[in-house]
């Protein structure tokens, strides 16, 4: 594993985190839960291992997406923040926008393609999944 460390945090600087070390995967999600989660059209995720992503100050207050994810968000402005999913166990997306230098960390596919919005069409040739991307 990288020593890189980058770091992040929310608009109001409540919740603050540290990240050591390389994303496992960073892609460009246009699945209907992200969209609606950051009112956005698509939603950049880096993937680390847990013990990879320490918070401080604050920690991500969370909210059940789903009966099998949940999405960290500061408690005071908003910002969202963090996915974890029963699905994915061990790991945590955060989202790429909430880095301090958010072209630290470039997405490298583009995942839940088969719900993109028509006009919301990127101008790049990373592999679109139309779900989630084989993680082998």
């Amino acid at each position: 594993m990288s020593d890189q460390k980058i770091e992040g945090g929310c608009q109001c600087g409540a919740v603050r985190y540290a990240i050591t070390g390389e994303p496992m995967l960073a892609a460009i999600c246009h699945c209907t839960m992200c969209r609606r989660a950051h009112a956005a059209p698509a939603v950049a995720w880096a993937m680390y291992s847990q013990d990879q992503v320490h918070f401080s100050r604050a920690v991500p207050k969370s909210y059940a997406s789903s009966s099998e994810a949940q999405r960290g968000f500061c408690a005071v402005c908003g910002t969202q923040i963090a996915f974890t999913a029963s699905f994915l166990p061990g790991l945590v997306d955060i989202a790429i926008g909430s880095l301090d230098q958010p072209d630290a960390v470039q997405p490298t596919l583009h995942c839940w393609h088969s719900e993109h919005l028509a006009w919301a069409e990127f101008a790049d040739a990373l592999p679109r999944h139309p779900e989630l991307p084989p993680f082998s």
